[in-house]
């Protein structure tokens, strides 16, 4: 298992109990964050629904079962297959369908909502209040236990089961509509019941008696001493299935965990999912795990082992019996910036792009918006800016810029603002950046895409100057927004464990209280992207290890699920009847083309490519998908501006389709891009140059070519000719094998090319 990496933990300690200087500030390393908010700042929520154990960790914020710990009347649960929710008559349990949407735009969305649910609940008293009593890796257990009376419930990502203990008395089953028993009663434990097209069943302890009451409800009159009971929705009504379900049903989930290895040599990122069970009668069984399209799909470690499978938002969810499973995925690499353009009869524009942008860079660094998420993305923007400068071999600019990045990071890190600054509140654990912007502070919203451009934008400060972002210096604060975001120690009353990270799913979620009668949810899936890269760099310029390779599990695993849940390039996911080539709003129960300020069609396709960056080359997995989402672009506008509106600018983020166009095609986005059209606020012309001459040169990205370091690319021309690229952020010379046969010397603190 993994834990915190131990310089950062070493730092952190130090941090949180540093003595104040000055008063309300504590200070961490050069710079401070405050410890309350100033004036009418506005405070985190409080989230007061968790045992008593439970209020002794950091929230658990930003996960998919987040709702519960803010409201004593929670949204709805989707834990895929089936969705729950915790209400004042008891417990209930569904199996949700797929239904298709028609929206405004002419397109689709897919619904999976919750409905028509069987209620479980106790006879003898009624439930308490929901309350989150344990958090595993990918389940958790609720505790809706009033007085001295127990009834909790285990649920979990993938589980085609709820597994119940009620303390005292009998359990009620109320159905939405009568239902048929389809079970022949040869085991008298088991209810199976076909309602409205589901197939249920309830697996009790023996000595249980199950009596019908009226067309609707039956009870399970439970034995004295045996308190415990498991629903189930079946994926089918075949009686092999049921016996599956049969054999496994009194296994109960007791803990989740997941760990990770990476494989510096070959660049294999292992996942392991371990599930610990007590069996309560029979043999001692495996639990059943319901495995994604993400974890199945390709796995040769589970071919010939699944079972039956559910129709899910997420696609077909398989079922496997056994204690865990593990998943195997290629991290395919990046570098922080690419080499120089050295000729070329576009030099001489790409130069006098620098020199205006150099002039402008001041406005730049903070154009719209004035908290954390704008100046993160304007510190990226004139980093990469700088990157460009260097490579080009204009130092004076390049320490031009470098000074405004510090100056612009030391009056945010350094606590003495009142406007601008970070705080740490113990009452949830977390960080969070006034002012305030998209509810980061209200609602918990977003850290990993705030927080992630700051820590991208600081590793690349670092490789110039690293006595600055020393950890005496300024680097404690980033150490303290990692922290925030990625923590990856369990049940601490600091941080949460990897606060935005669904470690089952495989992707981040951005709503830090989970509200919605869809459950969570997540838009900008590159933004997530982005600040993975963020801690592969920071480990690798600060020389931790785990902090790189918890970076690399991230980034690698991230992108597997956007390439089957925002893209569906494998075809296992999106149904016909969904009209857009990808998903811009994945949420618990529903699939959307929009975003959350505006459905005009160039920022709901952008917002899942930006910021392109050095590490999204794997938006170019597939050319074909690039052409063809980029093709619904001028029919998609043309339905908006009949709503007589139109976007502004008219060719708004053309900058970042000409990019992402270059990685399927760097001749036709050269000739598409203009220079004097709208620029993305994370981005500047120049690098959009530097990047359409560079991928021109090199060719597209052959992800198929690994190195055994953490900082390499590889590019491919029609011909076949490869540009491999590799940088060394140590101090001593490294040297690279790609997995192609090529090897590449890297002296300290440089790129090469070979």
């Amino acid at each position: 298992m993994k834990s915190i990496p131990c310089l950062l933990l070493a730092t952190l300690v130090g941090v949180l109990q540093s003595v104040p200087v000055p008063a309300q500030t504590v200070k961490a390393g050069a710079g401070a964050y405050w410890l309350s908010g100033q004036g009418g700042d506005r405070d985190v929520p409080s989230a007061p629904m968790r045992t008593e154990a439970l209020l002794k960790t950091a929230a658990q914020t930003n996960q998919w079962y987040s709702a519960l710990l803010f409201s004593p009347q929670p949204e709805v649960i989707y834990a895929q297959p089936l969705t729950f929710r915790f209400s004042p008559a008891g417990l209930e349990l569904a199996l949700p369908g797929r239904e298709v949407v028609p929206t405004k735009r002419r397109d689709t969305e897919i619904h999976f909502p919750h409905k028509d649910p069987i209620l479980l609940a106790p006879v003898a008293f009624e439930p308490g209040p929901a309350r989150l009593a344990k958090a595993g890796d990918w389940s958790i257990e609720v505790d809706m236990s009033r007085g001295p009376d127990t009834f909790r419930a285990t649920i979990a990502h993938g589980s085609p089961f709820s597994y119940l203990r009620i303390s005292r008395g009998d359990v009620r089953l109320t159905l939405p509509e009568a239902g048929n028993r389809i079970d022949d009663g040869a085991d008298p434990r088991v209810l199976a019941l076909k309602v409205k097209a589901r197939t249920y069943a309830l697996f009790g302890p023996a000595g249980v008696r199950w009596e019908k009451v009226g067309e609707k409800q039956w009870l399970a009159r439970m034995p004295a001493g045996r308190d415990y009971l498991s629903a189930a929705a079946l994926p089918d009504d075949q009686p092999a299935t049921l016996q599956l379900f049969m054999k496994h049903a009194y296994s109960f989930l007791q803990e989740t965990r997941v760990s990770w290895d990476v494989n510096r040599a070959s660049g294999q990122v292992e996942t392991r999912f371990d599930a610990d069970t007590r069996t309560l009668e029979g043999p001692e069984a495996a639990p059943l795990l319901g495995l994604y399209p993400h974890q199945w799909f390709g796995n040769a470690s589970v071919k010939g082992r699944l079972g039956p499978a559910y129709e899910t938002l997420r696609g077909r969810i398989h079922l496997l019996a056994a204690p865990g499973f593990k998943t195997t995925s290629t991290y395919t690499g990046f570098v922080p910036w690419w080499p120089g353009i050295k000729a070329g009869d576009r030099l001489p524009e790409l130069r006098d792009l620098l020199k205006t942008d150099l002039r402008n860079a001041r406005r730049m660094l903070l154009e719209i918006g004035n908290g954390a998420y704008w100046q993160g993305k304007g510190l990226q923007r004139i980093t990469s800016l700088m990157n460009v400068a260097e490579q080009q071999g204009d130092l004076e600019m390049r320490d031009q810029l470098l000074k405004l990045l510090k100056g612009r990071v030391e009056m945010w890190f350094n606590g003495e603002s009142r406007k601008t600054y970070f705080r740490y509140t113990k009452t949830l654990g977390t960080v969070v950046a006034y002012p305030e912007e998209y509810f980061g502070v209200e609602q918990v919203n977003d850290h990993h895409f705030h927080y992630g451009y700051w820590i991208r934008a600081m590793a690349e400060i670092a490789l110039r100057d690293p006595a600055w972002a020393g950890k005496d210096q300024w680097g404690a604060m980033v150490d303290l927004l990692v922290a925030d975001i990625a923590t990856t120690r369990r049940g601490g009353s600091d941080f949460p464990f990897l606060r935005n990270f669904d470690a089952y799913e495989g992707h981040s979620w951005a709503s830090g209280i989970g509200l919605g009668p869809f459950g969570n949810n997540q838009e900008s899936s590159s933004e997530a992207v982005n600040a993975w890269a963020g801690l592969v760099l920071w480990g690798e310029v600060t020389g931790d290890r785990a902090l790189r390779d918890l970076g690399i599990w991230l980034y690698t695993t991230e992108i597997s699920s956007i390439q089957h849940y925002w893209f569906d390039l494998d075809h296992l996911v999106l149904p016909p009847d969904y009209l857009n080539t990808e998903v811009s709003m994945l949420f618990g129960g529903k699939y959307a083309h929009n975003t959350w300020w505006i459905d005009e069609p160039r920022q709901i396709k952008g917002i899942n490519l930006l910021p392109i960056t050095s590490a999204s080359l794997y938006l170019g997995r597939d050319p074909k998908f690039v052409r063809q989402s980029l093709a619904e672009l001028p029919a998609q506008s043309a339905v908006f501006a009949k709503t007589g509106r139109r976007p502004d600018p008219p060719d708004i983020w053309q900058d970042v389709f000409a990019k992402y166009l270059a990685l399927a095609d760097p001749a036709a986005a050269l000739a598409q891009w203009n220079r004097w059209g709208a620029v993305e606020f994370g981005d500047t012309r120049s690098h959009t140059l530097h990047w359409l001459l560079s991928l021109q040169r090199m060719g597209v990205p052959d992800l198929s070519i690994t190195a055994d370091t953490a900082l390499f690319s590889v590019f491919r021309k029609p011909d076949g000719t490869r540009t491999h690229l590799a940088y060394n952020a140590g101090s001593t010379p490294l040297n690279v094998r790609f997995s192609d046969g090529v090897q590449l010397t890297v002296p300290p603190r440089s790129l090469a090319e070979k």
